[in-house]
């Protein structure tokens, strides 16, 4: 994949920003839920429940609503996204709600932040799928303290090879290669096009934390509640009823 990742990204989340202002009003006003099914917290265990006195990052924050979550649990937040148009949102939104968060505009491959000065870090998407793995993951490495966590939330390989070439929705078919796994490029794909987005093999997401210092605390794949029934982004509920479209990982650096 040769492509500059990070600009196409940026332009994709800059000119589409406008239709996530709603969701991030909505999210930044529920209690903390997760993915595309919005699946509770208190089923995930994503978040600390009291982040009092902890220093926390989100990667690739979006409209900030995680950062919000994480601030009402009174973590000192520093958020960074890419793009200029989400941000807008999120510092509106965090004004509106008197959540004191640092907002930067930057990539979350290369964050320009102080080395080991976090004690959290988390992604839901964001980094998690629209950075390179072997590139964010070490930034993420570099930031944290020893003993600092970092979780992240991204689409599961099988969302990814279950998808038609053509971007059409996941279907209970194999179209593209499991071995040899980078993620996908979407950006000429006949329905939905949008950005490159990056994902790996099970046992080359284990390499790689493996090759970083990692310590894998924690693994869960997430499908839609049995109580739904809709299309959400690419995915149908009924074939994620079945198959995980997205998965958590849960790592820590070791002290």
């Amino acid at each position: 994949m040769t492509k500059d990742h990070i600009s196409i990204n940026r332009d994709v989340w800059q000119n589409d920003a406008e239709n996530w202002v709603a969701s991030g009003e909505r999210l930044w006003a529920s209690e903390p839920q997760w993915g595309i099914w919005g699946l509770p917290d208190v089923d995930l265990r994503l978040l600390p429940d009291d982040m009092t006195g902890l220093a926390a990052v989100e990667l690739g924050c979006g409209t900030g609503y995680v950062s919000g979550w994480m601030a009402r649990r009174g973590a000192e937040v520093t958020a960074i996204d890419v793009s200029a148009a989400q941000l807008a949102t999120a510092r509106r939104l965090a004004t509106e709600t008197g959540a004191e968060i640092t907002f930067l505009e930057g990539n979350a491959e290369a964050t320009g932040l102080p080395d080991a000065a976090f004690d959290f870090a988390i992604s839901e998407y964001g980094a998690a799928i629209w950075c390179r793995p072997e590139i964010w993951l070490r930034e993420a490495w570099r930031l944290l303290r020893p003993g600092g966590r970092l979780v992240f939330l991204g689409n599961h390989p099988l969302s990814i090879i279950c998808t038609p070439l053509n971007g059409a929705p996941c279907e209970p078919v194999l179209h593209r290669r499991y071995r040899g796994l980078w993620g996908a490029d979407w950006t000429e794909v006949e329905i939905d096009p949008s950005g490159v987005t990056f994902n790996l093999t099970m046992a080359d997401w284990f390499a790689l934390f493996q090759e970083i210092g990692f310590q894998v605390t924690g693994y869960q794949e997430l499908y839609a509640p049995e109580d739904v029934d809709e299309l959400r982004c690419w995915v149908p509920a009924d074939w994620a009823k079945g198959y995980p479209n997205e998965q958590v990982w849960s790592l820590q650096k070791p002290d």
